[in-house]
């Protein structure tokens, strides 16, 4: 449908190489987008962005330290500079240490935060000029069901995924006059690395969570696409300043 139609758009998806920020990047990818993958460096990252020129869209991949303001500037500028434009900007990259609250160090709560809310603001922030000369544009911030639940030893994320979602609302009432729409996606409990980690340090977790999922299963990467796409797409251009839950019911339950 042309209403969901990304194509001449670019995109940005930090974290886009892995885990739901690739799920991301192949469902934009196929939408039609141009993508520019961005975070550290890795082994999966070439063949991240090989999988999406394969739908013959351009895309590639753009180094970041996103705890460093002058890095995710660089790179904002780096992407303008080789696509011309950026449309979209898809702050999903995050980071979780796990850690009753008493027992963080003053070094592991900002590197949490670092990660998960002060990147998506400095990214936003270099995004803005841009954006607001071409008469708009779409972020995107993933949040996490976290940011509304929580858990014992997640003070850090909790805290960082609920300041996302007033930092997104705050941002689409400040950019909504620039025609910049500002929304989040709230994920529930998604098949990641990240999240087997966790499930290697807590044996009955897998059980649990689809034992309280009216969906009967854990998420998938590819369950967030299609939001994304929504949210990125002229479908969405009079929704800004929410947070849309993908979590097949889990946080329905109370």
């Amino acid at each position: 449908m042309q209403l969901f139609d990304l194509s001449r758009r670019v995109a940005i998806v930090t974290g886009g190489n892995t885990g739901i920020g690739f799920g991301i990047s192949r469902g934009l990818a196929e939408a039609g987008a141009a993508v520019a993958v961005a975070g550290l460096d890795d082994p999966g990252a070439a063949q991240a962005v090989s999988e999406l020129a394969a739908f013959g869209v351009r895309t590639r991949f753009f180094e970041v330290d996103l705890r460093e303001p002058a890095s995710c500037r660089a790179m904002i500028e780096s992407v303008e500079d080789t696509f011309g434009r950026i449309d979209i900007l898809v702050n999903n990259a995050g980071t979780v240490i796990r850690r009753q609250p008493e027992a963080y160090t003053p070094a592991e709560w900002h590197a949490v935060l670092d990660v998960n809310l002060n990147a998506a603001f400095f990214c936003a922030q270099a995004v803005y000029p841009g954006m607001s000369r071409r008469g708009g544009g779409k972020i995107i911030n993933i949040g996490s069901l976290l940011g509304t639940l929580a858990t014992p030893s997640t003070a850090a994320y909790a805290a960082s995924k609920a300041a996302l979602m007033q930092l997104t609302r705050a941002l689409a009432v400040a950019w909504a006059k620039d025609g910049i729409a500002v929304n989040a996606v709230l994920p529930g409990w998604i098949d990641t690395a990240m999240t087997r980690s966790v499930r290697a340090q807590v044996p009955d977790l897998t059980e649990r969570i689809v034992a309280r999922t009216p969906a009967g299963r854990w998420g998938r990467p590819e369950d967030i696409a299609g939001v994304a796409i929504f949210l990125a797409s002229a479908a969405s251009n009079f929704v800004t300043g929410g947070g849309i839950v993908v979590d097949g019911g889990y946080g329905s339950l109370g």
